[in-house]
């Protein structure tokens, strides 16, 4: 027979694990499926978490699937790929398990999709970063680079400029004609570089960046380069349920209330599923506050089926 739960958390990160400590000390049968792809993983620590800050993501993750197994939760490695509602939610796993949940939580994430540059995917999370409240402390006051993806890299470029004072704009392929006169005055201001021509690669010696090669042929000494990957938000399933999603200049995701229960009812979402500004702090607050909201729910829908007899 298909296995039941009240409720299977499909996504094993900050957000599910979280979700999933809250159900299960609500002594709720709670199922995590989590396909291991956490998207911090090449980051070597995560920063700003209150009690926390410099944690290995995977020392933090293996953290939390201790905490969670304490109160009985299961955690499968395998993905999800199908759900369908009926008058629970059927969920199928890429292994051929198919289980049965009450009350479903999304926390499947984003993928970053990096500028095609040679050298760029290696070395994100090193010295090539996205992030400067992630790892602004760290490089701080190193020379800078940022590599534009679009006229909208000119605010990465001001914001990185609280961390270093020697910062570098290489518009690659934004022309300069892109940027507002407001853009031109705030660099000015900041003392960030605007360096016009594409970008053919980075300069790396013992495993370190050294330098951003244009293709001209120039090199620009640099320890650090940012840029802004191209968030691919995971909503297959959710779209699979028919979620009502809201398009924004990071891709469309799922509209939510305050509690992260999305359109379809019995269906919450959490962390970057929900969006793609999300750190770990607020994707586990999401999952507690999901969690929280589903207690909640399956409480009263019990009460009132026992009331009615």
């Amino acid at each position: 027979m298909t296995e039941k739960y009240a409720v299977v958390v499909v996504g094993g990160g900050a957000a599910g694990l979280s979700a999933a400590l809250v159900l299960g000390r609500a002594r709720h049968r709670t199922l995590v499926v989590d396909a291991g792809e956490p998207r911090n993983a090449p980051a070597a620590h995560m920063q700003g978490y209150l009690s926390r800050d410099g944690m290995p993501p995977a020392e933090f993750l293996a953290a939390g699937r201790e905490e969670i197994a304490r109160y009985g939760v299961e955690l499968a490695r395998d993905r999800v790929v199908d759900v369908a509602k009926g008058e629970d939610f059927s969920v199928v796993l890429a292994g051929g398990r198919t289980v049965r949940a009450r009350r479903l939580v999304v926390a499947t994430g984003l993928k970053d999709e990096l500028p095609a540059v040679p050298g760029v995917a290696e070395r994100f999370g090193r010295d090539v970063l996205h992030c400067p409240f992630c790892h602004g402390w760290e490089v701080r006051d190193q020379p800078f680079g940022v590599l534009a993806t679009s006229p909208a890299s000119v605010h990465q470029a001001l914001m990185v400029s609280q961390w270093s004072k020697d910062v570098r704009l290489f518009l690659h392929t934004v022309a300069e004609e892109e940027l507002s006169d407001q853009d031109l005055r705030r660099l000015a201001a900041a003392g960030v570089d605007v360096v016009p021509g594409e970008v053919a690669g980075l300069v790396v010696e013992d495993d370190r960046l050294t330098g951003v090669r244009l293709a001209d042929g120039t090199t620009h000494a640099r320890s650090v380069l940012f840029t802004a990957p191209r968030p691919v938000p995971q909503t297959g399933l959710l779209e699979r349920l028919g979620a009502e999603l809201h398009e924004t200049p990071f891709g469309a995701y799922p509209v939510v209330d305050g509690n992260g229960l999305t359109s379809v009812p019995g269906v919450w979402a959490a962390g970057n599923a929900i969006g793609f500004a999300e750190q770990v702090v607020h994707a586990a607050s999401g999952g507690y506050r999901a969690a929280s909201a589903i207690v909640g729910d399956l409480l009263m829908a019990d009460l009132d089926a026992a009331a009615q007899g």
